[in-house]
């Protein structure tokens, strides 16, 4: 089975008179009442969602163009050749003032964003913040001089599965288009999107053309924004998966402060999920709940009181199901103020409130190489407690960390992954990024490269 990215949609809710702040869930009572229409939601929600297009200027090298005789003999001009690709998703307004949220993927790489609106109007964007932990992008307008309407956002935690919501987006390009499913399942965390895997599933169809669409409940607000579907024919088979709002709401929040990335709550602990056998071994009835591996000194954590061996069971009162589940909860927490965590130690149960403080990113010196050498176009990072927590690292990994790669570098060609861990390079002992960077500008027949991916050390040798 595959799992493919939708492109842009909107899941709208319906029912116009519903009350603002709760939704009335009740079967039909008559068959009038399922002749009702979705027509007035639509209609007041549809000019908040809007079509992007992202366009990437690819060049592609020909060796055999470097040769003149080659170029005359087929009138063929030299140098390398560039081609256009584009990608379509939507996105939905957020701020009356021209801000858009996207998914990632719909973005990523663009040397040009447009996104056009119902009423046909089209604007160019600029990207204001890219949060690839969750796969959301935030857009801005460029020259606009007016009001747009927006979505507010839901209380996504309010959601029940068997709830309408309705689909607007442009799959396969075809133009603005609308279905309707119920909310299939809640928290979904075996979905492999994102480093947040709690997911909203619905069966309302959703194809390609659709990422970056939203998922609007019964009150009209937003849910959700759609990112993915599961599916074996590349088309909708009753699967698709949408990022929470109140996931959203985070990102949203930090591009209307200013920031250029996201700041999350740190909690400075490993967990990992309770097996079957964890869970008899634990005396416990089912195996649920975060298992707390390991707890960093003079973290939050550790300040709390949180210790290895401990189970997480809740936080501020929500159940935790598995470490996903906590990971999307805490992270969606705001900056300043505590969270209450519930734990079971040895049986009995404790509560220990947890400061809500983003991880230390001291001595992070956060470079791209671009002299010549295997690493050029890689981007790399000291290892601070903030980058470890961005790229899933023990805390107490220490050195050099790959965590970005241009596209069509150097560094990509070599296979280089985000994650790499770059121990050595021709026998130098790699500590810091200046010790990379130095070791970059030496030139050099034969590349003996040694790093740490997923735990395993590779040893490599690439010719200069």
């Amino acid at each position: 089975m595959m799992l493919l990215r939708s492109l842009g949609v909107l899941l709208v809710s319906v029912l116009v008179a519903m009350p603002a702040l709760a939704q009335d869930r009740r079967v039909p009572g008559s068959p009038a009442e399922i002749r009702l229409s979705y027509a007035p939601i639509v209609q007041r929600v549809q000019p908040a969602v809007v079509n992007v297009y992202a366009a990437k200027i690819v060049r592609d090298h020909n060796p055999f163009l470097d040769d003149p005789l080659f170029r005359r003999f087929f009138g063929l001009q030299g140098g390398q050749q560039e081609q256009m690709q584009r990608s379509l998703g939507s996105g939905v307004m957020v701020d009356p003032s021209g801000l858009v949220v996207t998914n990632v993927h719909v973005i990523e790489g663009a040397d040009q964003v447009k996104v056009s609106l119902s009423d046909k109007r089209e604007f160019e964007a600029e990207i204001v913040l890219k949060d690839t932990r969750s796969d959301l992008a935030v857009l801005r307008l460029k020259d606009v001089h007016e009001k747009f309407p927006t979505l507010d956002f839901a209380n996504s935690d309010e959601l029940m599965v068997g709830d309408v919501v309705l689909a607007i987006g442009n799959p396969f390009g075809v133009g603005q288009t609308v279905t309707h499913g119920i909310i299939s399942a809640l928290a979904r965390t075996q979905v492999g999107i994102t480093d947040y895997q709690f997911f909203i599933q619905t069966d309302a169809p959703i194809n390609p053309g659709n990422s970056g669409g939203a998922l609007v409940d019964m009150t009209g607000r937003l849910a959700g924004i759609n990112t993915a579907i599961y599916s074996r024919s590349g088309g909708s088979q009753g699967i698709g998966f949408a990022i929470p709002a109140n996931m959203v709401r985070v990102v949203v929040a930090s591009a209307k402060s200013g920031g250029k990335a996201v700041k999350r709550p740190w909690l400075g602990a490993r967990l990992q999920a309770v097996t079957p056998e964890i869970a008899e071994s634990l005396g416990l009835k089912l195996p649920t709940g975060a298992l707390v591996a390991s707890v960093v000194p003079n973290s939050p954590a550790a300040r709390a009181g949180l210790k290895s061996s401990d189970l997480i069971t809740a936080i501020d009162g929500q159940e935790i199901e598995d470490p996903n589940a906590f990971d999307y909860r805490f992270a969606t927490r705001p900056l300043g103020g505590s969270a209450e965590i519930s734990v079971q130690r040895a049986g009995r149960p404790v509560k220990l409130t947890v400061a809500l403080e983003a991880a230390p990113d001291v001595g992070r010196d956060e470079i791209v190489l671009t002299t010549r050498s295997p690493f050029q176009g890689a981007k790399v990072a000291n290892i601070s407690p903030a980058v470890a927590d961005e790229l899933h690292l023990d805390a107490d990994t220490e050195g050099v960390v790959v965590t970005d790669i241009g596209d069509d570098t150097t560094a990509a060609g070599v296979g280089f992954q985000k994650g790499d861990i770059i121990v050595a390079v021709n026998n130098q002992k790699i500590a810091k990024t200046s010790d990379l960077e130095k070791a970059t500008r030496e030139t050099s027949r034969v590349w003996r490269i040694t790093l740490l991916r997923g735990g395993q050390q590779i040893n490599v040798a690439l010719g200069g």
